[in-house]
């Protein structure tokens, strides 16, 4: 009945379903097993894609060839780009999305992706001999022959969803776990965990009254993701999100619910998210806090439905209601579903190799939240790596690993790997120490050529970063080569508040002053702009950026160089965490606690930041 695949994607959330298009856009013959063929790319929580840091990596999942920038642009209901008050290696991309055309879209793609296969079960096992994985074994009885087996299994594993006193086998609400896998895996020699993540209740937005919140309106210009020129939401046409607060009465009602809380009873063993945390964690984390922030986010274009995001509780549904109609606006909500936690099992991602391949079991891969990652945007990074490195260990090929100075999927695999985790893992820029580098506009030149070097990204996309490559080199020509006059150029400087130039000075090095953009520029002074010519706004960007961080980027190049010998560097036992400020909490605590021996060991601490790591080298006298 089946042929024998190269590659068999266990899973078709976000990670599986960008392991399935890369392996196969790769040439590999690909079967992708989900238990629901209706669920395919389900958003199981909030219905967006990106935001800070996770943003850059869905840029470079598309730089790359991957699939989830062009799905998430095609379903996008609302754009912004966060940060934008800060410098560029902090811009974060992030989509509002219409949910059911998301999963849609994504099932479309994957169908129109030679060599994939789908099968609609359960796997209960896997197929082990010589220490290498040989295939799969389904629900139903079936085993089914491949090469390579990626593990893409979310929430799925033991999942229980936790409601009050309630406890629901389940992977996602109203659907079943999945067992077996884990069982097998410790019997082999694997170590699991649990962890738990959490959901909001989803309401009734005619029930609301948006006169009691704050407005949130998208970008005037709708970037997206994807650097195909594919057709983007209008800028008038996005829909609004609102902004409400908690209160203190809202906060009293909660903690009424906390004697039946799983979390407060100890019904709960696995660690939840630490920058995700649910309202319960929050008003007892943040106890000196009399509000907390609500967004309210619509599902979709035609949708009533509601996503409260910021609230996220597993506390009774009755206790959840009554709260929620303490906060401005939902006075009169009606509930779709309350809120809930959910409980997974986890395998440490310290039991793989750089390439997500299992230590123990050769050609067995994990991606996604079986490695102990939060978010849609971690786990489609994971899963497309997999996806790689699984169709080219089938093909005999070297394997693809991106360094930490590389891209943002480099830092989260090596903090994985290397540092592991107890707690579900969230990409943030302090993660990345090389922000400034890997920034979300230079995605495709930076990793473009790559993606195709290994037959994902296609020749269009490679012909535009050339393209774009050759357009940057070209204005910034005309900068470094145009003499700026004072008498076309001191008006423009002066009502930017610009000190005034007294003889010729080339344009690109007014462009270096704080204040003083490419665009404002050209707009002011017509022969610059007649010299450069019609040019995208993008490609104007990327020259500003070029040029007025050309000394951060050489100096984050040579940091590179520097860190590489540090790595043995000895930290004295009696070091003193406690005078280190500026660190955060968290890595002062994992740092007293665990002591470590070397600048190395300490920097693949969990919670130890690359930001840390430069404090402590300041304290150190280096």
């Amino acid at each position: 009945m089946f042929p024998e695949y190269d590659v068999i994607v266990v899973g078709a959330g976000h990670a599986g379903c960008e392991a399935a298009a890369a392996a196969a856009n790769m040439g590999s013959k690909v079967l992708l097993v989900t238990m629901n063929m209706q669920t395919i790319a389900q958003m199981s929580c909030n219905p967006a894609m990106g935001g800070i840091a996770k943003g850059q990596i869905v840029r470079e999942i598309d730089a790359l060839g991957g699939y989830s920038g062009i799905v998430s642009d095609m379903s996008t209901i609302q754009f912004r780009m966060l940060n934008k008050s800060k410098g560029p290696g902090m811009w974060s991309p992030r989509s509002q999305n219409d949910r059911t055309l998301f999963a849609n879209t994504w099932r479309l793609m994957l169908e129109q992706t030679p060599n994939v296969d789908f099968w609609q079960d359960m796997v209960s096992g896997l197929i082990i001999s010589g220490g290498a994985a040989r295939g799969i074994i389904t629900g139903m009885g079936q085993r089914i022959m491949g090469k390579s087996v990626v593990l893409t299994n979310g929430t799925f594993l033991n999942g229980v969803i936790h409601i009050g006193e309630k406890q629901i086998g389940g992977g996602r609400m109203g659907e079943k776990g999945a067992t077996g896998i884990t069982e097998q895996l410790v019997e082999v020699g694997f170590e699991s965990a649990r962890l738990k993540t959490g959901t909001p209740p989803r309401v009734d937005g005619r029930s609301l009254d948006y006169s009691k919140m704050e407005e949130q309106q998208g970008d005037d210009e709708v970037v997206g993701f994807s650097y195909l020129p594919i057709e983007k939401v209008k800028p008038q046409n996005q829909r609004c999100c609102w902004i409400t607060y908690t209160s203190q009465a809202v906060h009293d009602i909660l903690k009424t619910g906390f004697e039946q809380s799983p979390m407060y009873q100890g019904r709960i063993k696995g660690s939840g998210p630490r920058y995700c945390p649910s309202i319960e964690d929050k008003i007892t984390r943040f106890a000196e806090k009399d509000r907390h922030q609500l967004f309210v986010e619509p599902e979709g274009w035609d949708t009533v439905e509601i996503y409260v995001n910021g609230f996220s509780t597993s506390l009774p549904e009755d206790v959840q209601y009554k709260a929620l109609t303490m906060v401005p606006g939902f006075e009169n909500c009606k509930f779709f579903r309350p809120g809930y936690a959910i409980e997974y099992d986890y395998f440490p991602p310290t039991q793989l190799t750089s390439t997500l391949e299992t230590k123990l079991v050769k050609n067995l891969f994990f991606a996604g939240q079986i490695n102990g990652t939060t978010g849609y945007e971690e786990a489609a990074c994971q899963g497309l790596m997999a996806g790689i490195n699984a169709s080219r260990a089938v093909a005999e090929k070297e394997p693809v690993i991106l360094k930490r100075s590389d891209a943002y999927i480099g830092v989260l695999i090596d903090d994985l790997i290397n540092k592991g985790t107890d707690e579900p893992y969230r990409m943030f820029t302090s993660r990345a120490e090389y922000r400034t580098l890997l920034r979300q506009d230079n995605a495709d030149m930076r990793l473009t050529p790559l993606g195709h070097s290994i037959g994902l990204a296609s020749d269009e996309r490679l012909n535009l970063v050339h393209q774009k490559e050759a357009e940057v080199k070209r204005v910034k020509k005309v900068l470094a080569e145009i003499h700026a006059e004072p008498a076309d150029y001191n008006t423009f400087l002066g009502e930017n508040n610009s000190s005034l130039i007294v003889e010729k000075t080339r344009a690109h090095k007014l462009l270096l002053r704080p204040g003083i953009g490419i665009k404002e520029m050209m707009e002011a002074i017509p022969a610059l702009k007649e010299q450069i010519g019609a040019t995208d706004a993008l490609i104007l960007e990327q020259v500003e950026i070029q040029v007025k961080y050309d000394i951060y980027i050489e100096k984050e190049k040579e940091l590179i160089a520097k860190m590489a010998n540090l790595e043995d560097l000895a930290i004295p036992e009696t070091f003193n965490y406690d005078k280190l400020t500026a660190m955060s909490i968290e890595a002062r605590q994992k740092l007293m606690k665990i002591k470590p021996r070397t600048l190395g060991q300490a920097s693949r601490i969990s919670g130890v930041n690359p930001s840390d790591v430069q404090i402590l080298l300041i304290f150190m006298g280096r």
